[in-house]
Parts: structure tokens; C-alpha cells; sequence
């Protein structure tokens, strides 16, 4: 679990301000034939960015997640543990709050899809459905691979 007393309050500040530009709250779904409900919920948190130096602090700070880099030179910085989601991220952007109105609004369905799978209700068809609404308008539509009538198709 992350001690935000540690996190001096400039770089705390910093990395909650270059998230409220750069970074993603996402959740994806994975279809799988060995689960009950034929889809694995999954939350993640990442930024991308070139300069790998940014993306560490936040590996450093939060005490949590993995960078990787691709051939062009991009590096990425993900947590998608979801303890570490839960313990370290979540808490983190609380105590370090958006400015930005989309952002604050991600966050807080995030948070609400965090909730609904510890309290395990992700795995019944009302807690799924649930997090696809919620999931509907965060990051702006976004590019999905499962959209909407494909998860709840196979619901059926």
C-alpha cells in the first residue's frame, strides 16, 4: 500500500497534473470460455510519453506498475494489477485531485468500477453490465475491441 506521506507534495502535484493531460483510466474485456460469465474484467492505469525519465517517477512514486518501451521510441507506463489499483493508484489520485472535468469524471467511474469488483459483483451479469455502462462515455468512446452488443451478446 503506498505511504502518500512520502510523496513530496511538488512531485505529487506534478504527476497528478501530467496525468490530468496524458494519462488513461481504462477497462477491457476479455473473453474467456473458463469463466462463469464468458468475459475477464480488467482495470489499468497508463501514460505514454517519449521521455522515459517522466514515466519512471511515476514507477518510483507510486511503487507500482511496469514500464516497457516499443521500437518508435514511446515507453508506456501501466498498472493493471488490480491491488495495485486499489492501494496505490486509486489512492494516490484522491489525494492528488484533478483540475480538468473529464478527467475527475473518468476517475470517479473508474473508482466505481474498482468497487464493484472487490466487492466481486463483476462477476454476476448485473455488476458486468454495470461496469459496460460506465465504461460507455469514459475516455470519449475511445477505440474498443469488444463494443457494447458484442459483450452482451454473449451474455445471452
Amino acid at each position: 500500500m503506498i505511504d502518500l506521506k512520502k510523496i513530496p507534495l511538488q512531485i505529487g502535484y506534478y504527476l497528478a497534473g501530467f496525468a490530468d493531460g496524458e494519462g488513461s483510466f481504462n477497462v477491457s474485456f476479455r473473453k474467456r470460455d473458463d469463466y462463469r460469465l464468458p468475459w475477464r474484467i480488467s482495470l489499468c492505469f497508463n501514460i505514454s510519453q517519449k521521455d522515459k525519465v517522466i514515466l519512471a517517477l511515476w514507477k518510483r512514486w507510486l511503487q507500482c506498475g511496469t514500464l516497457r518501451g516499443r521500437p518508435d521510441g514511446v515507453w508506456y507506463y501501466e498498472v493493471n494489477n488490480f491491488n495495485a489499483i486499489w492501494e496505490n493508484v486509486i489512492p494516490f489520485f484522491k489525494e492528488y485531485r484533478f483540475l480538468s472535468a473529464k478527467k475527475k469524471r473518468d476517475f470517479s467511474k473508474f473508482c466505481r468500477m474498482a468497487m464493484i469488483i472487490k466487492e466481486g459483483s463483476h462477476l454476476t451479469q448485473k455488476g458486468l453490465l454495470e461496469i459496460l455502462k460506465l465504461r460507455r462515455d469514459m475516455n470519449d468512446g475511445g477505440n474498443r475491441r469488444h463494443n457494447d452488443k458484442d459483450i452482451q451478446a454473449l451474455l445471452k
